[in-house]
């Protein structure tokens, strides 16, 4: 029975350095999460400093502050700082083996954020798949597709995919193609749809509303029309236009085709 006690004060120091390191790891989790969110929002209440920033730098210190966590953790067991760092040193080779996807996005978020081809807020399409950028952190880039479904896109595939900022610039150019039928006045129509494009005053004077006969389809005389408006209201504009000439040509007598096929019966 004796032996059981002191065999049980012998594992005593072990577990109360569990309970310490557990607590510590608990508590240094918590701070560093705080503490980088704090930075966050610091940064990004600078209106000089690019939101994007904020967040990569609030998640650099983030995880900075989770390795000094696990090294105080590892000093709880006995393992010094150095000793830490001399096994780092000689296995630094096969981590780097084991983690060479995690270390190519950390390498490509730095990329990201010194080149900046997409920021927070900005809708983007990368390699294929589009969303607005809502994060950018030192592994991953998060996106919400416009239902609102998160994508999360590794920094090493984002950087090595195409990128199509539709956000990058002010002005973005509208194209739209109105069919008419062949019986009616392409110019008439050609007016009919400048008139509405005017009357909206999202679209800009600069660059001049465009409208020229581009195709003769097999059903209907085309209408290409271009005009310039602020980015953000690229898709609200090409709605209204749309109804807006629709409803127009409807007035006006303006007929819009659509495909249709002669039954063509042979004579007996």
């Amino acid at each position: 029975m004796e032996d059981l006690v002191e065999q049980g004060f012998a594992y005593w120091p072990m577990v109360l350095n569990a309970v310490k390191a557990l607590v510590v790891l608990i508590v240094g989790w918590m701070a560093a999460g705080m503490i980088s969110g704090a930075i966050r929002k610091r940064i990004n209440a600078t209106p000089e400093i690019d939101p994007t920033l904020g967040n990569f730098v609030a998640s650099m210190i983030r995880w900075a502050l989770i390795a000094v966590v696990l090294i105080a953790v590892l000093g709880l067991f006995g393992i010094e700082a150095t000793s830490l760092v001399a096994m780092m040193g000689a296995a630094t080779l096969a981590i780097g083996l084991a983690l060479q996807g995690t270390l190519s996005d950390l390498a490509a978020g730095f990329m990201l954020v010194l080149f900046r081809p997409y920021k927070l807020g900005q809708f983007v399409d990368i390699g294929g798949t589009s969303g607005t950028v809502k994060d950018l952190n030192l592994f991953v880039t998060e996106l919400a597709t416009p239902d609102n479904v998160q994508i999360i896109i590794p920094n090493g595939q984002a950087w090595g995919s195409v990128i199509t900022n539709f956000s990058h610039h002010e002005t973005r150019r509208v194209d739209m193609v109105f069919g008419i039928d062949y019986g009616d006045d392409a110019n008439k129509a050609k007016e009919i749809i400048l008139k509405q494009v005017a009357a909206d005053t999202r679209v800009l004077k600069d660059p001049e509303p465009w409208v020229r006969v581009t195709n003769l389809g097999d059903s209907s005389v085309d209408l290409t029309t271009r005009i310039w408006c602020d980015a953000a209201d690229y898709w609200e504009l090409k709605f209204a236009i749309t109804l807006a000439v629709k409803e127009a040509f409807d007035a006006e007598g303006i007929s819009i085709p659509y495909p249709h096929s002669v039954e063509i019966q042979k004579q007996a």
